[in-house]
């Protein structure tokens, strides 16, 4: 492709510039090649700008910067938001892939994998080619990418979406996270429908005020193509608020009021979660192997967005059954009489909701592990430390992902919200969690709270190995 079509929106004159032919897009210098066009953004770590020199040796054709440059070799187009503009030339380099196909973009503090999982599950048992694209990476037949991401940059995801046209996959189910809205990753994707899960206090470090980090997701739905429905679980306070605030139709589903959807019947326990689902004077049964209130409000909103696109209560149904617990989320693990469960949950309203569930339906001691991630939201450790020293037992506070903070500083601010002196604190997570699985007797329950299914530690500027899951199958393998 030229270089002019790819800019002829974002600058007055294309012919002030050479009309270059450009093969490859990149914010990375060491990726950069002849025929390059680099994009210059300044990170929250790292500003690109400072690379632009790596990018001329390495022989790129043309460079985006928000800093104008002198006496360069190659031609430079300055503007003033170079994130929003990648967004919008990532999209057209690889020909707006986002209109040929259905994307359904889901958002929300919590419950945005599980939400993904169960709408997969339903388009699998309907012989609907879709993928899944979010936390676990793409989940589909051609399985091309894996990220710590949740959503990943705008040139890589445009590039995914190509290739899933190319493969000729009908529909692409996305987790949609505040940062990726907020750096404009998402601009320029076409969604059909958006959903929201919930919002609650989580990403303060970055968005500052939870007023903030709601209008970021807002913002999601106002992107929705006209004549579209966004889809909202109204039982959240800020999903009201959506309703309000968007020109669009919104699709309501509620455990607690009779909204369009709505559970006439609902029965949770540790084995799983029962009911009747209803809507327009239908009834829509189903069972999944899921656990928790919360999860029976994730499948309220992938039955609603299955309904509304008009797949048949019998797919709803048998996709839910067939739908795979996430890895890492709500995970149950048994030797004897002893449960160990493992959650991804790292928020306060997550610690509520998991928590809660499990108190209700446990019988014996519950021993909750956890931590708090470091170079994060500071003000909701204490809250989390009172959330878990309600609904336990004993309390195992260990590092999870500590980054560059001091291990003890964080567990201090923990432990600052905790009124019972029933807790352990440890610089070493994989001796807390060993200690804590040597405590069990039959009835007792450990619940695991923060890594999931992870496999490393972030400390200092490391990553280093660990994973909770590991550990706990050595103790259930133990004779």
């Amino acid at each position: 492709m030229r270089l002019r079509p790819l800019i002829e929106d974002i600058v007055n004159d294309v012919n002030l510039y050479p009309n270059v032919e450009i093969n490859n897009i990149s914010t990375n210098s060491r990726a950069i090649k002849e025929g390059s066009l680099f994009f210059a953004i300044k990170g929250s770590n790292h500003d690109g700008h400072e690379y632009i020199s790596d990018a001329i040796k390495n022989k790129v054709s043309a460079i985006i910067a928000n800093k104008t440059l002198k006496n360069l070799p190659v031609p430079l187009i300055k503007v003033k938001d170079t994130r929003r503009v990648l967004s919008k030339i990532a999209s057209k380099f690889y020909k707006n892939p986002s209109k040929k196909l259905k994307i359904i973009g889901v958002t929300g503090t919590n419950g945005k994998t599980t939400t993904s999982s169960l709408i997969k599950s339903i388009f699998d048992s309907a012989g609907i080619d879709a993928a899944q694209l979010g936390t676990n990476g793409l989940i589909s037949k051609f399985n091309f990418y894996n990220s710590s991401l949740t959503t990943p940059d705008p040139i890589y995801l445009n590039e995914l979406i190509s290739m899933l046209v190319e493969k000729k996959v009908s529909y692409l189910i996305m987790e949609v996270s505040s940062h990726s809205i907020d750096q404009h990753r998402v601009t320029d994707i076409e969604f059909d429908t958006a959903i929201f899960t919930n919002l609650s206090q989580d990403h303060l470090d970055y968005h500052r005020t939870i007023s903030n980090y709601f209008n970021t997701k807002l913002n999601l739905f106002k992107m929705i193509k006209e004549k579209r429905k966004c889809i909202i679980n109204f039982d959240n306070k800020y999903g009201k608020m959506i309703d309000k605030k968007i020109n669009k139709e919104t699709v309501k589903s509620s455990i607690n009021l009779k909204v369009d959807f709505y559970y006439k019947s609902l029965t949770c326990d540790m084995d799983g979660i029962n009911g009747i689902i209803s809507h327009d004077n239908e009834n829509i049964p189903i069972s999944s192997d899921l656990v928790g209130e919360f999860n029976a409000e994730n499948i309220l909103l992938a039955v609603s967005a299955c309904k509304i696109i008009g797949l048949d209560a019998e797919y709803i149904t048998k996709g839910i059954k067939n739908c795979v617990k996430p890895s890492g989320r709500m995970e149950i693990f048994k030797k004897d009489d002893i449960k160990i469960i493992i959650d991804y949950a790292h928020t306060p309203d997550a610690y509520e909701k998991v928590l809660s569930s499990i108190k209700n339906l446990n019988k014996g001691k519950i021993n909750i592990l956890f931590g708090c991630g470091g170079n994060r939201d500071e003000t909701k450790r204490a809250t989390m430390g009172a959330i878990a020293d309600k609904y336990s037992d004993y309390l195992w506070i260990t590092p999870d992902n500590p980054r560059l903070e001091d291990i003890d500083k964080i567990n201090n601010q923990i432990i600052n919200g905790i009124k019972s002196n029933h807790y352990s604190s440890y610089k070493d997570r994989e001796k807390g969690l060993k200690d804590a699985l040597g405590t069990l007797k039959n009835d007792d329950i450990l619940i695991v709270l923060g890594k999931g299914r992870e496999n490393y530690q972030l400390i200092k500027n490391e990553r280093i190995f660990h994973s909770d899951y590991e550990i706990i199958m050595e103790y259930i393998n133990e004779n």
